[in-house]
């Protein structure tokens, strides 16, 4: 895994920093964001991030990779990992909405009914990835020929959010299905078209603590954090929703 150190201590004697143990978390590409600043303001422990699709490092956990957190962009990941002994109970920590982003200064797309315009390139998730589940299940609300139409003008099909953000801003694709958080985060290169409340799939994000956790109580008090303290803070200051209900 690919990890981004976040945190570091007080100066101890000498000038040296005490040393802190390390918590390793994986994590949906859609918390880059806010978790970055959750584990730089986390005490316990000095936060290892790795971002990548949620299968992705669900995959990765099934094949023995050890982190101490997992926090998936659904709750299905999470809740296949209990089943199979791999994490503790998951918690659901968060909500968000999924949007369809333009660049912000093309006019090409202004609607869902554009998607189907001739020449006009689309990127999704891959199947398997929560985004690319969310976005199937707004497309399957339409009529046939309109999602078949949709389909057919799909250019990207990308392992995260992240590489639907990507070209968007590079131009490759003139629209994409991500969620509004992933709009924020661009500082305005992206603007976000609202779904009608009717296609709005429930976006839910569950965390658990990994079985195998080299830290397993600064683990429980990373995702006691996310549920319910410092980290909500982090997740509404990027656009999250609270957890529903």
């Amino acid at each position: 895994m690919a990890l981004a150190g976040c945190g570091g201590g007080e100066p101890g004697a000498g000038g040296v920093p005490p040393e802190k143990p390390r918590l390793v978390v994986s994590a949906a590409t859609s918390l880059k964001t806010a978790l970055t600043a959750y584990g730089e303001a986390f005490e316990g422990a000095d936060v290892a991030l790795s971002f990548a699709g949620s299968d992705e490092l669900a995959a990765q956990i099934r094949k023995g990779v050890a982190p101490d957190v997992f926090a998936a962009a659904n709750t299905k990941l999470p809740d296949q990992l209990f089943r199979e002994g791999l994490v503790q109970r998951p918690a659901v920590f968060a909500a968000n909405r999924l949007v369809l982003a333009v660049p912000a200064d093309s006019d090409r797309v202004s609607s869902l009914e554009d998607l189907s315009a001739d020449g006009v390139k689309i990127g999704v998730g891959s199947e398997s990835v929560p985004i690319g589940s969310y976005t199937r299940e707004v497309l399957g609300r339409l009529d046939a020929a309109q999602s078949e139409a949709i389909f057919a003008n799909v250019g990207s099909e990308e392992p995260d959010v992240g590489g639907i953000v990507g070209k968007l801003t590079q131009g490759a694709v003139d629209a994409g299905f991500v969620y509004v958080t992933d709009v924020t985060a661009t500082d305005g290169a992206l603007r976000a078209i609202d779904l009608p409340a009717r296609l709005q799939p429930r976006v839910a994000y569950g965390v658990a603590v990994v079985g195998s956790a080299e830290q397993p109580e600064r683990a429980k008090a990373f995702v006691d954090g996310l549920v319910s303290g410092r980290g909500q803070a982090a997740l509404g200051a990027a656009g999250f929703e609270p957890p529903p209900p």
